[in-house]
């Protein structure tokens, strides 16, 4: 079980940055969709079909999916909802290999491309400088975004990398923003 250095006060405040940031983006687009996580650790779930449901029913046109679940991306088809999809940090090695990435892309993207809506492709999670999995983000990149690129869908789907927040620094004003490491 991992132990938390942050205070509830300061895990609150970075909730409600977040939040507020989350707020302000859907003001930038010109769709103006809300977007939610979905994640499925837990218990007692309803099943995917029904989130999908929910989405549509609330009018909430965008989903993050932490790994390319079959079941979630079966129940999204004809949706209309637009898709984050994640590298999980175990597939990044594997996706080094150009071969297996462009099998990764065939298996999670393509097959569900004709009626899924995805938009981004983001390769690992939340993978800090220091982390073993680090030096396989911009390999598996390159390689998830040339297999997109050879199905002609670079237009439509994006792919990029997720960071950590607390890599980002505190050094106002934005312009003089860096990086802590």
């Amino acid at each position: 079980m991992a132990v938390s250095s942050y205070s509830a006060s300061e895990k609150l405040s970075r909730a409600a940055m977040l939040l507020l940031f989350g707020l302000l983006m859907s003001h930038i687009q010109t769709s103006g969709a809300i977007g939610v996580c979905y994640g499925r650790n837990g218990n007692n779930l309803p099943p995917q079909a029904e989130v999908v449901t929910l989405y549509k029913d609330n009018n909430i046109g965008q989903m993050r999916i932490y790994d390319p679940d079959q079941a979630t991306l079966q129940a999204l088809r004809g949706s209309n909802i637009e898709l984050i999809l994640d590298v999980p940090k175990d597939k990044l090695q594997d996706l080094t290999d150009s071969a297996k990435a462009g099998d990764w892309v065939q298996t999670n993207v393509l097959a569900y491309s004709a009626d899924v809506k995805f938009r981004y492709i983001a390769v690992g999670n939340e993978i800090r400088p220091g982390d073993a999995e680090a030096q396989y983000v911009l390999p598996a990149m390159r390689n998830v975004y040339n297999a997109i690129a050879a199905a002609n869908l670079q237009g439509q789907i994006k792919v990029s990398t997720a960071i950590d927040t607390t890599l980002l620094g505190s050094s106002p004003p934005p312009v003089r923003g860096g990086f802590q490491f």
